[in-house]
This record gives structure tokens, C-alpha cells and sequence, in this order.
């Protein structure tokens, strides 16, 4: 059986349950779907968090610099807006690098359209997305405390 969604267990929150859309990007919601089975997003931090903007997480360090040990994805740009829940991948400069790290919509960020691989939707849990600490870093982050498919 597939996995149709991620669930995010917020330590100090609540659940974040999103969509997976491998209608959109079918490699890069395999590799989410992997890393969480394998337990790499457990204890990670929200390490960016703009207000109005995005909330971004999955970088092992904490700071925005890292990523798994599996090869960067190449990208799955596609026509799905930047609008509040949507969950795209992180990446530098090297539209060919995401590998772990990612983000949610806060608010509309159409700007990022077609230059971001989105890969799935919160469709449970935006409160708790909204609540997470502001700042880049936050002086407290918020923590993935694990992370499940079903």
C-alpha cells in the first residue's frame, strides 16, 4: 500500500497531517516518505520560521546546512501554487539539490512557483504550523518529536 499521508508529531503542539501528492512529484515524496519510515525527521527542528511567509525544516544540524546522506533529488518543478499549507522541498541555489530539508506555506508565496518542488498539502494541523516559533533560527525551536506515514 501506498502512503497517502505524513503525519509530524510537534513536541510542545500538535499534529500535522499532510497530504503526499506523487501526482505532483512522485520521487521526492518517496524520498519524504523513506527518511520519515527511517526515522531521520525524529527530533528535528523548524529551523526558519518567517512569519507570513514559510516554515522550514528537516536539516539534520538544526541550522539550514545539512541534509540525509542519501543523493540530492533532481527537481519535479510543477504547476502547483505556493499558497498557505502547501509543502515544498528546500533547496540552494542548484535547482537539482534538495535532499531533506523542507517547507510549508504560511501564506501565499506564488513568487516560488514552478521554481520549488511542492510534494504535498496540510490538510490537518495548520494551527500548529501557524504556532511554531518565529526567527531564523528561533530562540526555541519547534521539534519534530516523530514523524509517521500511514
Amino acid at each position: 500500500m501506498t502512503a497517502e499521508t505524513l503525519t509530524f508529531h510537534i513536541q510542545d503542539g500538535g499534529d500535522i497531517v499532510i497530504k503526499l501528492r506523487p501526482d505532483l512529484a512522485p520521487n521526492h515524496v518517496e524520498r519524504i516518505v523513506e527518511l520519515a519510515q527511517e526515522g531521520f525527521y525524529d527530533g528535528v527542528k523548524f529551523h526558519r520560521v518567517i512569519a507570513g511567509f514559510m516554515a522550514q525544516g528537516g536539516c539534520p544540524n538544526g541550522t539550514g546546512t545539512g541534509g540525509s546522506k542519501k543523493p540530492d533529488l533532481k527537481q519535479e518543478f510543477n504547476d502547483e501554487p505556493h499558497v498557505e499549507g502547501v509543502c515544498s522541498m528546500a533547496r540552494t541555489m542548484d535547482p537539482n539539490s534538495a535532499n531533506s530539508q523542507f517547507f510549508i506555506c504560511l501564506d501565499d508565496a506564488r513568487f516560488l512557483d514552478r521554481q520549488y518542488t511542492v510534494w504535498g498539502q496540510v490538510i490537518e494541523g495548520m494551527e500548529h504550523v501557524h504556532a511554531l516559533p518565529k526567527g531564523e533560527p528561533p530562540a526555541k525551536p519547534g521539534v519534530i518529536a516523530s514523524a509517521t506515514v500511514a
